[in-house]
């Protein structure tokens, strides 16, 4: 056997072999690249969005009406004087808070002065011709008797003592008159309150009346602050729902309501819903209520408005969730859930107050259903979120709206 031929066909085999090897070595190569591929898909692949979702909350409360007010003043007194005159005084700052019996107005008293003492000089002249009447007729009634006068004259003697009597009695009457006018040449406050700017400058004459006969002179206007009444109307649905709550449940809590006060958002202030009209308005379909508010501090103000909560409807399991959870859909609102699936799909809902700082649904959700309280603002239908759990918790501050 040759040398060649062994020689060749070693080398054929080495090449087989070597074929061999570099295709597992490409294999091993490729097989490397693909998994790096896949992990770097797996890397540059877009996390799940993390939402957070709970139950609703559900709590037994009651049920209340919303109404917008306006508050006014238990007292309104336009201050006008009794007697004329020129104005000397003006004894209060524009807006001042005043109290019951200050003095606020002083109109020239020495007219009325004058009057009085007048009037004071009459009585005593009329005073001392009742006593020369009276002895007179006990004269002329001890000469009757003795037949030393006659009766005529003793007639005459006592008519002139009722005569005196009638102008001493006038006298008085005269003298509490002239006192009377010159009481009420100072105006005072009738009640405490808050007093308007005044309508007439020192100096000016102004006119008075007793009994308003005659024009007068308006010189400011006072209201009372404390307490103020809460005007509102309810609608004639909401007043049967009222009606039907107040006859089963006795007591204050059918009178008792709260009161958001200037725009504010916060049910702080409480009153007695305590006047209902006796009948419905035909034109507006709506009855007249009232409250009243204590305002110790004055802070409520006669023309202020204020938003206003009646109960209507006794404690019953209710739904809430956080009021950001709640989103505006054109006219109608919507809550978002999240399904066992992890897909997100939204709920049309019916929404009420706000309570413990939560919003009220009245429709529309389960008590089972999982809603998006946290995490992404909004999520489109259809989207699919990884979820965390969490549970809702009222505030306990002060209801809002």
């Amino acid at each position: 056997m040759s040398v060649k031929p062994v020689l060749r066909k070693r080398r054929m085999v080495g090449a087989v072999a070597g074929a061999g090897l570099l295709s597992a070595a490409i294999g091993v190569g490729l097989f490397m690249v693909a998994g790096e591929r896949e992990q770097a898909v797996a890397a540059d692949a877009p996390q799940l969005p993390e939402v957070v979702v709970s139950r609703p909350l559900v709590k037994d409360l009651d049920s209340r009406l919303g109404f917008l007010g306006q508050f006014s003043a238990v007292d309104k007194v336009e201050l006008r004087a009794q007697v004329g005159g020129t104005l000397i005084g003006i004894n209060f700052k524009d807006g001042q808070i005043v109290k019951k019996g200050a003095l606020l107005f002083s109109i020239d008293r020495v007219p009325y002065e004058i009057r009085l003492a007048q009037a004071k000089a009459l009585l005593q002249r009329s005073a001392a011709r009742l006593d020369y009447a009276k002895s007179e007729f006990r004269r002329a009634d001890e000469l009757a008797r003795n037949q030393a006068g006659s009766v005529q004259n003793m007639e005459q003697r006592k008519s002139d003592w009722q005569e005196a009597e009638a102008a001493v009695a006038d006298a008085n009457a005269q003298i509490r008159d002239a006192q009377f006018d010159l009481d009420h040449c100072q105006i005072v406050a009738p009640f405490s309150g808050r007093i308007g700017n005044h309508q007439v400058s020192v100096g000016n004459l102004v006119a008075g009346s007793r009994a308003a006969g005659s024009p007068t002179t308006l010189l400011a206007t006072i209201v009372s602050q404390d307490p103020v009444y809460l005007d509102f109307d309810m609608s004639e649905a909401d007043y049967q729902q009222y009606k039907g709550f107040k006859s089963k449940r006795q007591g204050d809590a059918a009178e008792n309501v709260q009161i958001a006060v200037g725009g504010g958002h916060e049910y702080a202030t409480a009153g007695t819903l305590d006047f209902i009209d006796n009948s419905l308005n035909r034109s507006s379909g709506t009855i007249h209520a009232r409250a009243t508010v204590n305002n110790p501090d004055n802070s409520l103000t006669p023309g202020e408005f204020a938003r206003v909560r009646v109960i209507a409807a006794a404690p019953a399991p209710t739904m809430l969730v956080p009021d950001a959870a709640v989103l505006p859909d054109q006219s109608h609102f919507i809550v978002l859930t999240v399904g066992e699936d992890g897909i997100v799909a939204p709920r049309p809902v019916e929404v009420g107050d706000m309570r413990d700082g939560l919003r009220v649904i009245k429709s529309g959700l389960k008590a089972s259903d999982q809603v998006m309280i946290g995490g992404l603002v909004y999520a489109p239908p259809g989207a699919k979120v990884k979820v965390k759990i969490a549970d809702i918790k009222p505030e306990n501050d002060l209801a809002k709206d």
